[in-house]
């Protein structure tokens, strides 16, 4: 079980478009904080930022970087695992965003 939290009471409803988005990025893919933002249309990484770290306990949140390709600072060695597992591209510590980054599109 991971150790992230899954946030109290419900989820704003901005908070479930961002996870709905993070439920259907794909195994060995990554979205970047603002790329979430963008897709939606509405808020802006930093506040993608706080969804996570209040409510993204419950998806996979391992699929969700800095667009530098970092993962979020505390999680870097359960996010290199889970990267790890899913063959996600890497270069070192940081995610290749080049050929890991989802666009949102049905693959």
């Amino acid at each position: 079980m991971e150790h992230l939290s899954t946030g109290r009471g419900e989820p704003s409803p901005y908070a479930e478009r961002v996870l709905d988005v993070v439920e259907r990025i794909p195994p060995g893919k990554v979205m970047s904080y603002g790329d979430i933002a963008e897709y939606l249309g509405e808020g802006g990484p930093r506040q993608v930022g706080r969804v996570m770290s209040e409510w993204g306990g419950g998806v996979p949140w391992w699929r969700v970087v800095h667009a530098d390709g970092t993962p979020a600072q505390g999680l870097e060695d359960r996010c290199l695992a889970r990267w790890r597992e899913e063959g996600t591209p890497a270069r070192g510590t940081r995610v290749d965003m080049r050929s890991a980054r989802w666009d949102g599109r049905a693959s």
